[in-house]
């Protein structure tokens, strides 16, 4: 069910970095939290900025959502199909559900991530499609100089 009705600003100074428990040196900022995704009416667990400081790491793991890791900052290593190999920012990670993989800082400076958590769906759930735009009467266009 729908109950969001306009839309929500997060400021930076309103969303601190948090200590992540159970891992070396993560701090995060929720960007949205499942909750807050129930009242947009999407299908979402929690999209999380992390930040992973030097020498850090979130350790192996797995859950049962999928998550999209994005890096945004820094050189880190991926412990990926019981391997480690390194990627940088602007790397992409695609973790289905159950499987174990970890993040680890690999750089002179904190790496920074954004991670999207998804609910892993059934066989029966139908498929996605690209969503649609639908312009509106040009009314709000800033006029830039």
């Amino acid at each position: 069910m729908i109950t969001a009705k306009e839309t929500k600003v997060l400021t930076g100074e309103a969303n601190p970095w948090a200590l992540m428990p159970n891992h070396i040196h993560l701090y995060h900022r929720e960007i949205l939290s499942a909750e807050q995704a129930d009242g947009m009416g999407i299908r979402a667990s929690s999209i999380l900025w992390e930040r992973i400081d030097v020498g850090g790491q979130v350790l192996p793991h797995y859950h049962d959502v999928a998550e999209i890791i994005h890096i945004t900052v820094g050189k880190v290593k991926l412990l990926c199909n019981d391997e480690w190999k390194s990627y940088q920012a602007g790397d992409t990670f695609h973790v289905p559900a159950g499987v174990i993989h970890s993040v680890a800082n690999d750089d002179d400076q904190p790496t920074e991530q954004i991670s999207v958590f998804l609910p892993a769906e059934q066989e029966t759930a139908p498929l996605n499609t690209f969503f649609n735009t639908q312009l509106v009467e040009d009314v709000y266009s800033m006029k830039l100089k």
